[in-house]
């Protein structure tokens, strides 16, 4: 009885973020029409922070209880399966062409904020000085975005029409987050007892698992916005949500936790590695040639593939 409890529980979150992806899209390309912001910052911003907050509640819950594997194991693991997983899957089934420009600085910090998170791990604790630049990183990340709200405001809007449609839009946003975040917390929790009865090693869960688990609002979001012919929203939210997941979260669980948060051995010499690999080998291509190409997908999709194999087989 417990065990099917376990999976309808498992069921019922995703459903829910299902439904909560499909309204909180809509209603975000609706706040891009009406205010003339571009979709890509209404991706970079609001749907970044909104899907990443999974995410954040898994990493903060772990650090509080000094499960610190788990906590980073969360956070960079979702980085490389939204890249290795959602963006890569999403550019094999439709390539897209971007402006360089909205990519070029944001490709930047995520790279530069990859590689500083793993050379401030080196010495096998996150340090102050690492959790400092990773802050640093993510107010640049959030100024320049806004800056670009700003500055980049489109001549197009969408006309309101009376305030039922705004109300409708209202509550389909917050109904769609709640949707996202409550699904996602049913789909890890119960998600990781399903790994812990096929008797799956909790340093295997926190990567694959529960890193998994905290993407797929990126996941369900990412494939409603290709389903709507929204590429830029779906790419979009992917790096702002990427950048989000390594200079924002760990920070903050370092401070929550009161001191520099270990480093897994595995993370180290495996998960770190892997995470800055896949993320220059679609997002700088892509930059350097304005598109999003098939063959970029499926290189990045397999690289993943094989990561998560080797992590089974041999961690």
């Amino acid at each position: 009885m417990y065990t099917v409890l376990v999976f309808l529980l498992f069921a019922l979150g995703l459903v829910l973020i299902i439904k909560g992806g499909d309204y909180f899209v809509d209603s975000a390309v609706w706040i891009a029409g009406v205010s003339g912001i571009p979709k890509f910052i209404i991706g970079a911003t609001v749907v970044s922070i909104a899907t990443t907050m999974p995410e954040l509640i898994v990493s903060l819950m772990a650090a509080v209880e000094g499960k610190v594997d788990i906590a980073i194991g969360n956070a960079i693991g979702s980085v490389t399966a939204n890249t290795g997983i959602i963006l890569a899957f999403s550019i094999m089934l439709a390539p897209f062409a971007i402006r360089a420009k909205d990519y070029s600085l944001k490709t930047f910090l995520l790279i530069f904020a990859v590689l500083s998170l793993y050379i401030f791990s080196l010495t096998g604790k996150l340090s102050v000085i690492g959790c400092i630049i990773l802050a640093l990183i993510f107010a640049i990340f959030t100024y320049e975005t806004l800056k670009s709200a700003k500055n980049e405001q489109s001549d197009e809007r969408t006309v309101i029409s009376s305030k039922k449609e705004v109300k409708i839009n209202v509550i389909k946003f917050i109904g769609g987050c709640l949707g996202i975040i409550i699904g996602a917390r049913l789909l890890v929790d119960n998600g990781t007892v399903i790994a812990q009865i096929l008797h799956v090693p909790d340093s295997i869960i926190s990567v694959t698992m529960i890193a998994i688990g905290t993407s797929l609002p990126e996941l369900i979001t990412a494939i409603t916005a290709i389903r709507k012919k929204q590429g830029a929203l779906s790419a979009g939210n992917i790096v702002g949500a990427n950048i989000i997941d390594t200079t924002l979260i760990l920070p903050v669980c370092s401070l929550v936790a009161g001191k520099p948060l270990t480093v897994p051995a595995q993370a180290l010499k495996f998960d770190f590695p892997v995470c800055l690999i896949i993320n220059a080998l679609i997002f700088i291509p892509a930059v350097m040639r304005s598109k999003f190409s098939r063959s970029q997908g499926i290189l990045a999709f397999a690289l993943y593939i094989a990561y998560v194999v080797a992590i089974v087989m041999f961690m």
